[in-house]
């Protein structure tokens, strides 16, 4: 037979995990916002959003093929896996060296845009 003391161990103990669980859900997405929020990050990814635009904006216009828009596009994703894979390694933001080298292949990649 179970004890009103057994049962009471076993609903702190539930309560308490519970909270401790809980915790730690916040903790880890605080630290996720803060991340998404970097202020190098949000540039350099901005500064890809608004590129990605003006590909779109390019084909819809006739002046590149959807071919040279994959290229584009292809390009673009693997400085968002750069900068990706460098917050990563960084506890979620990006060095300003860092956000150099994204800002030149940025710089590159924008030069293709419009030719």
């Amino acid at each position: 037979m179970v004890t009103i003391e057994t049962s009471a161990k076993a609903l702190i103990f539930a309560l308490a995990s519970a909270f401790l669980f809980s915790s730690a859900g916040s903790v880890l997405a605080a630290e996720t916002q803060w991340q998404k929020s970097h202020p190098r990050r949000a540039e350099v990814n901005k500064r890809l959003a608004r590129q990605n635009q003006r590909i779109r904006k390019e084909v819809k216009e006739g002046d590149m093929t959807n071919a040279q828009a994959a290229t584009l596009h292809k390009n673009d994703r693997q400085v968002r896996k750069d900068e990706r894979s460098m917050a990563a390694q960084n506890g979620g933001h990006i060095t300003k060296q860092e956000k150099r080298t994204l800002n030149q292949q940025e710089n590159q990649l924008s030069r293709e845009i419009g030719k």
